[in-house]
């Protein structure tokens, strides 16, 4: 009898850049659009909105990679804590910690022997990623990477700003707050509709989120831009 291969592609083992990934293009494309489009309805001139816009991409950038790699290394540090308190207690309480894994495995419906037997097991070949993993949480695959995500946040902030800016030096003067704003809302819409089909929410539901808040924070700038414009 024949047998075929199985074979399966997971998602989760991106799951630490891809984050930082779609919040950088997301908060690239809102920011510097948001930006642009207020410093143009300010009444300013083709060159200081593409000024102002840079410096924005630069300035986010720098931020969204520094966030990032604080918030990352945060949650590293507390992760490696948890990991040396636990190998404290398998060197100090090896039979309490044992029960515990039991405990673990038996509320998550196994059998109280079956349950010992693997506890046991899992014991011997890996004490602490057995505890690691099913006691605290915390795997190879979900394990956060500080470096990474302040890089990814950062390139992907530069790319998703880079879509207004574009559009800000290709668009007639009086006209670039329209273009800017048209162009951000149909690429939020395509990056909403992409992060909520991959996240299961359904492509309609997460484009009509994402832009309702890029339009929000769009309309509040030109309106700051309006109210304390330099032109008449």
């Amino acid at each position: 009898m024949s047998r075929l291969a199985h074979s399966e592609a997971h998602m989760v083992h991106r799951i630490g850049w891809l984050r930082a990934a779609v919040m950088g293009a997301n908060d690239g494309l809102v920011s510097t659009a948001s930006l642009v489009v207020g410093v143009a309805a300010a009444g300013s001139g083709h060159a200081e909105v593409l000024i102002a816009g840079l410096a924005g991409l630069v300035a986010g950038a720098m931020s969204m990679a520094a966030g990032e790699f604080v918030s990352v290394s945060s949650q590293t540090d507390a992760e490696q804590a948890d990991m040396a308190r636990e190998t404290r207690e398998l060197l100090d309480m090896p039979e309490a910690e044992l029960e515990e894994l039991t405990r673990i495995y038996r509320e998550r419906g196994l059998d109280e022997t079956l349950a010992r037997q693997v506890a046991v097991q899992l014991t011997e070949w890996d004490a602490l990623g057995a505890h690691a993993r099913d006691e605290l949480g915390i795997s190879e695959t979900v394990t956060a990477h500080p470096i990474q995500a302040a890089v990814v946040s950062a390139l992907t902030f530069g790319v998703g700003a880079a879509v207004p800016l574009l559009v800000a030096l290709l668009a007639p003067t009086p006209q670039i707050g329209v273009f800017v704003a048209g162009t951000a809302l149909v690429a939020l819409a395509v990056l909403g509709g992409l992060g909520g089909s991959a996240g299961g929410a359904g492509i309609l539901k997460g484009a009509v989120r994402v832009t309702f808040w890029g339009a929000l924070a769009m309309a509040a700038t030109a309106g700051v831009g309006m109210m304390f414009g330099v032109a008449a």
